[in-house]
Parts: structure tokens; sequence; C-alpha cells
């Protein structure tokens, strides 16, 4: 399995890099709107939502709001959706504590799930976009943002590995440990010192950075354990079949949906 996941990250490595760094955002813009469109199909059917014809209305009107979005991008409504972004990942802390909420196949909890899908995709969706749209560089922060979420991924893979005893969440995700945690705060600020360094921060702003790579980090994991609640839930294993080895695009979404609005706003605060 290591095996696959690595040859699968390796293929898609390449592509993931030129999509972020050649085009202009108002390009961007369209490519990040069509894998969070099958993100939120893959979101739909964890969320209980059987009816293919609904599903795909869904889409079509979440594509109408990425539009609406896009459009609105020199207004305060993106600042605001990014503070609601992070406001939903410290309140999801709440449902792992309470990870039988919602649990029973009800029309109430798919709703209450289906709902939940619009703090997850649209501040990922705006706070990708003004990272990318940002200056100097926004680019290559762009590529960090999403650097500091891979290399959280592989530290707490080897860490978790040969380190790991004590689990984190169990009942959610027997497979992560606080060791895990542990390695990926490690490689997450590693990454993210180097990067920013590269991008010419220094001094304050530097630590400022470096303490914004923990909190970044701190959401991936929220977002991976969110989605392996889902999967609890939805009595999957993956959420799709998308990437061999790594299962559906939104098990290889989850932390960034989290990290994203998180890096976002605290690089607007930071001034960089």
């Amino acid at each position: 399995m290591l095996l696959q996941r690595t040859l699968t990250a390796l293929l898609l490595a390449p592509v993931v890099f030129l999509v972020i760094l050649l085009p202009p955002t108002w390009l961007f813009a369209p490519v990040v709107a069509v894998v969070f469109l099958a993100a939120l199909w893959e979101w739909t059917r964890l969320s209980g939502l059987r009816n293919r014809r609904v599903r795909g209305a869904l889409l079509a009107v979440a594509l109408a709001a990425f539009g609406l979005l896009w459009w609105l991008q020199a207004t305060p409504v993106w600042p605001v959706l990014l503070v609601a972004g992070v406001a939903w990942w410290a309140l999801a802390c709440l449902w792992l504590r309470h990870y039988t909420f919602a649990a029973a196949p009800t029309p109430e909890n798919r709703n209450l799930k289906l709902t939940a899908g619009v703090f997850v995709l649209f501040p990922a969706f705006v706070g990708l976009l003004a990272i990318h749209a940002s200056e100097p560089h926004g680019h290559w922060w762009t590529f960090l943002a999403l650097a500091i979420v891979w290399a959280a991924d592989i530290g707490a893979y080897f860490s978790g590995r040969f380190l790991g005893k004590r689990k984190l969440a169990p009942n959610i995700s027997p497979g992560k440990t606080w060791a895990g945690v542990y390695g990926a705060f490690a490689a997450g600020a590693l990454i993210t010192v180097a990067g920013g360094w590269l991008l010419g921060v220094e001094g304050l702003r530097l630590l400022g950075l470096a303490l914004l790579a923990v909190l970044t980090v701190a959401a991936s994991i929220i977002g991976d354990l969110i989605e392996s609640l889902m999967k609890r839930h939805a009595q999957v294993k993956d959420s799709g079949r998308m990437f061999p080895g790594h299962g559906g695009l939104l098990d290889r979404m989850d932390s960034v949906f989290a990290a994203v609005p998180v890096f976002a706003l605290g690089k607007l605060l930071l001034g960089l």
C-alpha cells in the first residue's frame, strides 16, 4: 500500500505543481472549482444523500456560488468567509469529542452534514484564491500552504509508524497517534520556516509564520479526523476510488480544506 500511495503521489505531484505555479489566478480559479465540485460530490455521498439528480443540482448551485464568490473578491465577503471557516473548524472539535452525534442515517442528520459541507468547501475556495492572488509571490505562497499539509502528513506517517503508541482518536481513526501529531507539527513548522525564509520573511514575522504553521497543521489534523468521522458514519473505507492507494478526492483534500482558511487568514493578519 505504501508503494502504491508513493507512486500515485509522484505521478500527481508534477501536475499539481504546474497547476499552482503557471496559470494566473483567473485561470487557477476554475481549476480549483472543478476539483472542489468533485470533492463535494463525494461529500454529498458521505452525508447520506443518495439521489444522484439532487446531488447534481447541489453541484450546480455550488458552481454558481463559486462564480459569485469570485465576483465578490474585492469585498469584505472574503475575509468574513475565512473567519467563518476558521470558526467552523474550531467548532468541529466538539463534534470529534462527541463523535456519535449525527451518526444515525436520518434526514435531519443528512441535512446537517450537507450544511457543514458549505463551511468545509467555500472558505477553502476563497482561501486558496486569496493566497494565489496575493502579491508578491502569491503562487509560491499557495504552494507553501499545500506543502505544509503534505509535510505534516509525511511527518505524521513516519513518526506515528515508528514512535506511535498512544492513540489520538481510536474511535474515529485508530491509526492516528499522538506521536504522529508531534511529527506533523515538526515537519510542518520546518517546511514553513524554510519556505518563509526563501520568500523573504524575516525576524518576528518569520516567528509568527512558524506559529501559524502549527495552527495550520492542527487544522489539517482536524479536517482529516472529520472526514474519518464522516466515513465512520457512512460505514465506508474511502470517500471514492479516484486515486489508487489514496481513495477518493476527499480523502486527499480533507486536510487541505481545513488548513487553507487558517493559513490564508493568518497570512492576512501577519501582513504577508
